[in-house]
């Protein structure tokens, strides 16, 4: 079954739309990869670059003597803990060996044990002075830790102030990268928005145009999608700026446009109306008479009449008559075939009843 002349035109503008899409589809795929590719180009800036990996080196060698020297300290340090609870239950078993020796002694009184007395009371100084020794090295040795605590605390300040320097030299190297990578991107992308977008304005009517059409979606995906992303943001300033320019360009692009057709529109319309019928193109022909509309100016043929003599009081009914010329420009838009006297839409180029050619009468 063939196609009548409706079903092609949709079927040929389904097909245009696949071809371009799938072009479009297979250019976005190769561009982004050549678009990835070109951040491995070269080595995104590190942290270590911008280190003085010397003096790092030199603070954690520091820093690992220290810790060593506190290891040390706070074995020391348990040992003394421990020697310090030796020493004093010593000292606590002496005395209470010491106060019930005492109680005894007044119990029976006596004198000769006075030397018993002073020699064990001598023994009980001497684990008090002992356990007063180990506390105050205890003490000496927590001073010791926190001094070399204090000193590794700088140690780690003055390294992390360090990598904070890195750091920040590392934005700024990295600032510096993405700016040339998207650079590098631009001169990419931006020669191929060019050529998209004069593929619009030199080549909408071309037999190939699908194939442009493929090109100008990728075009514009490559820019709007593949580009805008990469770019540097400083805050917002960049994008926002970017974006006004683009706005007031395609503004004034737009505005020119517009303005051009209309001023061409006008100037067609000051033509005679037997030239303007001959440059009324077929499928401009057929939308409008299927938008009820004259092909010249756009305006409506279809004129509004009111009948209120029809129904109730006061009710008014409404039909439209369609007009042989375009009571706006003067165009003529229908008339009568001179074989068979059948009324036709006058810029459509056969009689719908006979088939007589009516281009040669218009």
């Amino acid at each position: 079954m063939k196609f009548n002349n409706k079903k092609l035109e949709k079927t040929s503008k389904l097909i245009n739309y696949i071809i371009a899409i799938v072009l479009c589809g297979f250019l976005i795929s190769l561009s982004g990869k050549l678009l990835d590719d070109v951040d491995e180009w070269e080595e995104r800036p590190t942290v270590e670059e911008f280190q003085n990996i010397e003096l790092i080196k030199t603070k954690y060698s520091e820093i690992e003597k220290i810790e060593t020297k506190i290891r040390l300290k706070s074995e020391k340090r348990i040992s003394i803990i421990n020697t310090i609870k030796i020493v004093k239950n010593n000292y606590n078993n002496a005395k209470k060996s010491f106060d019930n020796w005492l109680e005894a002694r007044k119990t029976i009184g006596s004198p000769k044990e006075d030397k018993e007395i002073l020699s064990r009371a001598n023994e009980l100084d001497e684990y008090y002075k002992t356990q007063q020794e180990w506390n105050k090295e205890l003490s000496e040795s927590n001073n010791q830790i926190n001094l070399l605590k204090k000193k590794k605390a700088e140690i780690v300040k003055l390294i992390d102030k360090e990598q904070d320097r890195a750091y920040n030299e590392r934005e700024k190297a990295i600032k510096k990268y993405n700016l040339k990578v998207f650079l590098i991107r631009l001169l990419f992308i931006l020669p191929i928005l060019i050529l998209g977008i004069f593929f619009i304005i030199k080549f909408r009517k071309h037999k190939y145009w699908p194939l442009f059409l493929g090109f100008v979606l990728f075009s514009f995906y490559a820019f709007f999608f593949g580009l805008v992303p990469y770019l540097p943001s400083y805050g917002g300033y960049i994008k926002y700026t970017v974006g006004i320019i683009l706005s007031v360009l395609f503004g004034i692009y737009a505005i020119n446009k517009i303005k051009t057709f209309i001023e061409e529109k006008k100037k067609e319309l000051k033509k005679s109306t037997a030239e303007r019928a001959k440059k009324v193109e077929t499928e401009t022909a057929e939308k409008a008479l299927d938008n009820h509309m004259c092909p010249s100016c756009g305006k409506d043929f279809i004129v509004k009449k009111w009948d209120k003599s029809v129904g109730k009081k006061d009710k008014t009914e409404t039909y439209g008559i369609v007009t042989n010329f375009c009571r706006f420009c003067g165009l003529e838009l229908f008339k009568k075939c001179k074989k068979c006297d059948s009324e036709n839409f006058a810029h459509l180029p056969f009689c719908s009843n006979c088939g007589d050619n009516m281009n040669d009468k218009i």
